[in-house]
C-alpha cells in the first residue's frame, strides 16, 4: 500500500443506542487521526475493522467470534490490516478475545474508547496485540470528536452508566455507575448542534430520567427538558430510555408544557407480573407503571407510548405471562420491542432456578407479538384522517424509490410514507400531510402534500451531501460540535431489553 494513501476504516456496531453513539465517536477519532471511512459495502476490505460489541444477548459471543473467524483469512492475505474489538463484550471478555482470536490487534473497553488510535499504532509498532480495559470512565464520550451520520438529527448523551441492579442485565457491570454531565455542557452541545443545522435531538442515557442523581437534584431532568424548550431553532426533543422508578410528575409536566418536547414516550415494562418484576429487581409494579401511562395520556392525549418486554424470565408462570398480556391490553402501546429471555453469565438471573423451556418461551413470545400487532394496528388506524407535520427522513422507506414516495417521522415518532411532491423536499425539511391508511408499523399519506417548509436542517443535509460528493469524509466536527445519527425506527428502546 502506498504510504501516502490514507488508511481506511470500517466500524460494525451491535446493540443499543449508546453503542451507536460510541461508534460515532470512534469514527471521529479515527478520522482525526487521518483514517478515511471505507465505502459502504466494503465488508471487511478496510485497513482497520472495528467491532463495537454488545454483551446483552445470549448469541453476542458467537456472533463476534464468527465474524472474527471470517476475517482471519482476509487479514492473513493483507499485510498491515488491523482488527479491533471494543464495547461491552470487550469489557467483559478482555484477554479471552485474543486467546480465541489471536489475529485481533486491539481490545479496548467501554471506558477508554478515546484510546483506539493510540492502541492501533502501538499494536502496529510493537507487532503484538494491545489489550487495554479501563475500570472507570477516563473521559466523558461527549468530549471526543465525532463523525455524525445525520445532518439534521443528533444524539446528545446526558449521562453514562447505570445505578440499577436488574437481575437480567450485565450493562451496569460493564458501563459502571451513573455519571451525569453538567447541564451547562449539555445545553452548550445542543446549541452548537443547532448552529450546525440540527433541528432534532434525542437525549440519551442508560437510565435517562435518573439524570440529576449524580449531582443531587431530583428535578434536574425536567429542568433540562424545559431548558431545551428555550433553545431557538431546536424543533424536536426526544429522550431514551427512562425508568418507571424515576418517572415523576414534574417530568410529565415538562413534557406537556414544553412545545418542542415530542409527544412520545418509550418506557420499558419488561413484565406485567409483580412477581416477575420483583425477581427482576425492578423497583415498580404493574399498578405503578400503568398509573404513569394514565398520567401521561391525561397530560398529552396524542402521545405514542412504546416499550420493551421480556418473555420467559426464570420462574415465569402462565399466570405471570397472563399478567403481561393484561398490562399490554391496558397500556395499548403503539409498538413494543419484545425479547425472549437470554441467559447471560455474570447476571443473577443466569443461576436462578426454573429456567423456562425454549418451546414454552417461543409459544408465549408468539402470543405476545400477535396481541401487540393487533393493538398497534388498531392504534395506527386512529391516526387516519389526522393532519401531521413530518420531518422528512433519510433512508427510512425501503420502497420509496419503487413507490415514488418519501418518508418522514410524525411528532410522536410514527413512520409515515407520503406521496412525493413536485417541489423538492430534502431530509430535515418539514411537510404537512393527511394520513389516509394505517398498517401495524407505518402510516400512509397518499394524497397531495399540503405544505412544504424548507428548513435550516434541510440546508445542512444539502451542504453535507455536496461535501460528501467532493470528499467522502462525512461530517467531522471539532469540539464541542458533536452529535449522532438519524432517529432510529419507531418504538426504539435500548435495542437489547436492558433498560
Amino acid at each position: 500500500m502506498d504510504v501516502h494513501t490514507p488508511k481506511s476504516y470500517e466500524i460494525r456496531t451491535y446493540g443499543c443506542q449508546m453503542n451507536v453513539h460510541d461508534s460515532e465517536r470512534l469514527s471521529g477519532l479515527l478520522e482525526e487521526a487521518g483514517y478515511v471511512r471505507a465505502p459502504e459495502g466494503s465488508d471487511g476490505d478496510a485497513d482497520v475493522v472495528v467491532f463495537n460489541t454488545c454483551a446483552v444477548r445470549e448469541n453476542a459471543d458467537n456472533r463476534l467470534y464468527g465474524n472474527l473467524g471470517r476475517l482471519a483469512p482476509r487479514k492473513a492475505s493483507r499485510p498491515g490490516m488491523q482488527i479491533a474489538v471494543g464495547g461491552c463484550l470487550a469489557q467483559k471478555d478482555r484477554d479471552t478475545i485474543v486467546k480465541k482470536a489471536p489475529w485481533v490487534d486491539v481490545v479496548f473497553g467501554t471506558h477508554n474508547i478515546g484510546k483506539l488510535p493510540v492502541l492501533l499504532e502501538r499494536a502496529r509498532v510493537q507487532e503484538e496485540a494491545q489489550v487495554e480495559i479501563a475500570e472507570s470512565l477516563e473521559a466523558f464520550p461527549s468530549t471526543l470528536p465525532t463523525r455524525r451520520e445525520s445532518a439534521y438529527a443528533a444524539w446528545v448523551s446526558i449521562s453514562v452508566g447505570c445505578n440499577n441492579t436488574c437481575t437480567f442485565c450485565i450493562v451496569p457491570a460493564l458501563r459502571g455507575k451513573e455519571k451525569d454531565r453538567r447541564t451547562g455542557d449539555i445545553l452548550a452541545e445542543i446549541e452548537a448542534l443547532v448552529g450546525e443545522g440540527v433541528s432534532e435531538i434525542t437525549l440519551l442515557g442508560q437510565n435517562v430520567n435518573a439524570y440529576g442523581s449524580d449531582i443531587g437534584d431530583r428535578e434536574a431532568f425536567s429542568k433540562l427538558l424545559r431548558a431545551c424548550g428555550a433553545i431557538e431553532g431546536l424543533e424536536r426533543v426526544r429522550f431514551t430510555s427512562p425508568h418507571p422508578r424515576d418517572f415523576t410528575d414534574d417530568v410529565i409536566a415538562a413534557m406537556a408544557e414544553t412545545p418542542n418536547v415530542m409527544p412520545q414516550l418509550h418506557m420499558p415494562l419488561q413484565s406485567g407480573s409483580d412477581t416477575v418484576l420483583k425477581a427482576m429487581r425492578r423497583s415498580y409494579r404493574q399498578e405503578r407503571y400503568l398509573g404513569i401511562i394514565e398520567k401521561v395520556r391525561a397530560a398529552i392525549p396524542h402521545a405514542a407510548i412504546t416499550t420493551d418486554i421480556i418473555v420467559g424470565f426464570p420462574g415465569e408462570t402462565e399466570e405471570d405471562f397472563e399478567q403481561t398480556l393484561h398490562a399490554v391490553r391496558e397500556a395499548r402501546f403503539a409498538q413494543a420491542f419484545t425479547f425472549q429471555y437470554s441467559k447471560r453469565p455474570g447476571t443473577p438471573a443466569a443461576t436462578m432456578e426454573d429456567q423456562i423451556p425454549k418451546a414454552v418461551v417461543q409459544a408465549r413470545y408468539e402470543r405476545l407479538v400477535a396481541l401487540q400487532e393487533e393493538i398497534s394496528w388498531e392504534e395506527n388506524k386512529k391516526q387516519v384522517g389526522r393532519t401531521l407535520e413530518l420531518m422528512v427522513a433519510e433512508g427510512e422507506g425501503r420502497k420509496d424509490g419503487a413507490t415514488h414516495r418519501l418518508s418522514g417521522r410524525a411528532p410522536d415518532n410514527r413512520l409515515v410514507h407520503f406521496s412525493k411532491p413536485e417541489q423538492e423536499v430534502r431530509p430535515g425539511d418539514v411537510v404537512t400531510v393527511e394520513v389516509t391508511y394505517a398498517a401495524p408499523h407505518h402510516l400512509l399519506a397518499e394524497g397531495p402534500v399540503l405544505e412544504v417548509r424548507r428548513t435550516r436542517a434541510g440546508e445542512a443535509w444539502e451542504k453535507r451531501t455536496a461535501e460528501k460528493a467532493e470528499k467522502p469524509a462525512g461530517v467531522l466536527l471539532g469540539l464541542p460540535k458533536i452529535g449522532v445519527p438519524a432517529p432510529l425506527p419507531v418504538a426504539t428502546g435500548s435495542g437489547c431489553g436492558c433498560d
